[in-house]
């Protein structure tokens, strides 16, 4: 689809973010605490002399990482996708890099256009831990059941109601996601286990208590079945443990062809207004 930016508009940039979350409080600007957000916003302002808000395609949790992020920004500016590109990662900490950067419609929006996300949750399962990459995976001990492991996923395709893996207390109400693919893989003789899951949208923390409750399956605490139950109880107090965010990755935002905004252009002036916006992701 051709570029098209109208003659009040302002130029839309596009970023592909990877970053390694130990150190930050997720993905959302927070006062008085760092965050992947706000630290990319402060170098733009940097290099733009402007406060330029990016949006991010959804929230991470603190300690969680990225892959494969999308954020946008519109600024006024004549500084170029590639000088954009260069600029940022020489002002930003090594642990955020910026992969790629390029100019899009005015209407595309980084959240709103989303039509899946792709997350992947890293556990290490062996006797013995490591030193290197340990924040990197969810260290399990005992020998988990796989093959019931990958029964139990089998029910988390398709259309549900995952009111049984949000967070606790969360406000969400409407709780039904659509789960395109979900997978375990084993990757021997290293002992890692990576879970993937794709899905239109996802609720707080929902792949985390997702995995919880598989490592319950795979400990033998609770059987396929009884998972498949939780999922259709509905009820959060039935699942597992909240798995601690250091494994999770999120490795891809995939688009359409084309833009399918449902919200409106956001000009400079909009800033304050983006961040009342609610989140649809916090996994």
């Amino acid at each position: 689809m051709a570029l098209h930016l109208s003659g009040d508009s302002l130029p839309n940039f596009k970023l592909l973010v990877e970053y390694d979350g130990t150190a930050y409080h997720g993905w959302q600007r927070q006062s008085n605490t760092h965050t992947i957000q706000g630290t990319i916003e402060a170098a733009l302002k940097t290099m733009t002399q402007r406060s330029v808000t990016l949006i991010g395609s959804g929230r991470t949790d603190a300690g969680a990482h990225a892959c494969g992020q999308v954020a946008n920004f519109c600024v006024q500016t004549k500084l170029t996708p590639d000088v954009f590109l260069k600029g940022l990662n020489s002002l930003l900490p090594p642990d955020i890099v910026i992969k790629d950067c390029v100019l899009v419609n005015e209407s595309f929006h980084a959240r709103y256009d989303a039509q899946s996300k792709v997350y992947d949750y890293r556990m290490l399962n062996r006797p013995i831990p490591v030193a290197i990459f340990r924040q990197y995976a969810w260290h399990i001990r005992k020998p988990l059941d796989l093959k019931a492991m990958r029964t139990a996923v089998l029910c988390l395709k398709g259309q549900h109601d995952f009111s049984a893996f949000k967070a606790a207390g969360s406000s969400q109400r409407h709780a039904v996601r659509r789960v395109i693919d979900a997978s375990l893989t084993a990757k021997d003789p290293d002992g890692y286990v990576i879970f993937s899951i794709e899905a239109d949208g996802f609720l707080r923390h929902m792949v985390r208590n997702i995995i919880g409750t598989l490592v319950d399956v795979g400990l033998g605490k609770t059987s396929p079945e009884g998972f498949e139950r939780i999922l259709i109880l509905k009820d959060r107090k039935q699942a597992g443990i909240t798995a601690p965010a250091h494994g999770l990755f999120l490795q891809e935002v995939k688009y359409g062809s084309y833009p399918r905004s449902r919200a409106p252009r956001l000009s400079e002036s909009d800033a304050g207004q983006v961040q009342a916006l609610a989140q649809r992701d916090n996994v």
